[in-house]
């Protein structure tokens, strides 16, 4: 993901240039849902899934631990206490993510998200300039319990627990939910109509920066990135798979996050994207809470994925 951040911060620019200040239609969000509800019928999420660190079957050397014990659910842990910038590097099937890696030992999870398979992991500490040296490296075998357990627990670019305010906050709005589409429904319309876009944090992000959906919860403000993760968060809590996503929008090429996520439902109808069943379908909360019309959101066409989280 070398300079993605500062292509996305160009991104996030271009969208204050369009304009994407209205608030989102209530109509277009819920359309079809309220008479898809069950009388009697109340949707139940799964147990909260986690991502621990467990350090006892962590693995390493030089200040670097790493833990493969949870790979079949879609995660791997490290925790490095090592003097100077560290990266750390996440390679298989040809794919390949560079993520800032915290130098302090605090335990930090990465999604799988190339699937099964063989992955080389490297922490990595920089030399000089862009230059990193490895530190540690280690390959393991994957095979995911399924495909969507990278997508269902917090990590590094997804950061929440079970105590957080935002998960919390999803697990009211679902009460009501009588269907896993109306879950999505209700958390989707709820960013929709509490979170505006931050034009200052847009002119003003710097480079390596998380967000943290606490946060944008509480000021109820926040850029693409913020809102993606807010959304991936609430739906992941509550056992609906989520990816969040890094790519470009036409007709403009901004670089841009957004969601997609899982139902094995279907009908539920979100701007101008269906709902099929049994497949992923975008989410985008950034565009759909500040009143992107259609040339931007269409069919989903026009959206390319560049990395997953």
């Amino acid at each position: 993901m070398s300079g993605d951040l500062a292509k996305w911060k160009s991104g996030v620019c271009l969208l204050l240039m369009l304009g994407l200040l209205c608030s989102c239609s209530s109509k277009e969000q819920s359309g079809e849902t309220s008479s898809a509800q069950t009388a009697g019928q109340t949707y139940q999420a799964p147990a909260f899934a986690d991502s621990p660190f467990d350090k006892a079957a962590a693995e390493g050397e030089n200040g670097v631990l790493l833990d493969t014990s949870h790979v079949a659910l879609g995660y791997v842990a490290v925790s490095a206490s090592v003097s100077g910038k560290l990266k750390f590097q996440v390679v298989s099937n040809s794919e390949k993510y560079n993520y800032d890696l915290p130098a302090d030992g605090t335990p930090v999870s990465y999604v799988l998200q190339s699937g099964s398979g063989t992955y080389r992991f490297r922490v990595m500490k920089n030399t000089t300039g862009n230059q990193y040296a490895e530190v540690y490296a280690r390959e393991a075998q994957v095979q995911l319990q399924d495909e969507f357990q990278p997508y269902l627990r917090p990590s590094q670019f997804v950061d929440y627990d079970a105590d957080s305010q935002c998960v919390k906050k999803a697990a009211e709005l679902v009460q009501s939910a009588g269907t896993q589409l109306q879950a999505v429904t209700a958390i989707f319309q709820y960013i929709c109509d509490t979170v505006t876009y931050d034009k200052d944090k847009a002119q003003t992000v710097a480079s390596g920066y998380l967000p943290t959906p606490d946060e944008t919860l509480q000021t109820g403000k926040g850029i693409c990135f913020d809102y993606a993760a807010l959304a991936a968060a609430m739906l992941r809590s509550q056992g609906i798979p989520t990816k969040m996503i890094f790519g470009y929008v036409s007709p403009n090429g901004i670089y841009h996050a957004w969601n997609m996520f899982y139902t094995e439902e279907s009908g539920w109808v979100t701007v101008s994207y269906k709902v099929s069943s049994s497949t992923w379908e975008r989410l985008d909360p950034t565009f759909s809470a500040n009143g992107a019309d259609s040339t931007f959101v269409g069919d989903g066409s026009n959206y390319t994925d560049l990395y997953v989280y």
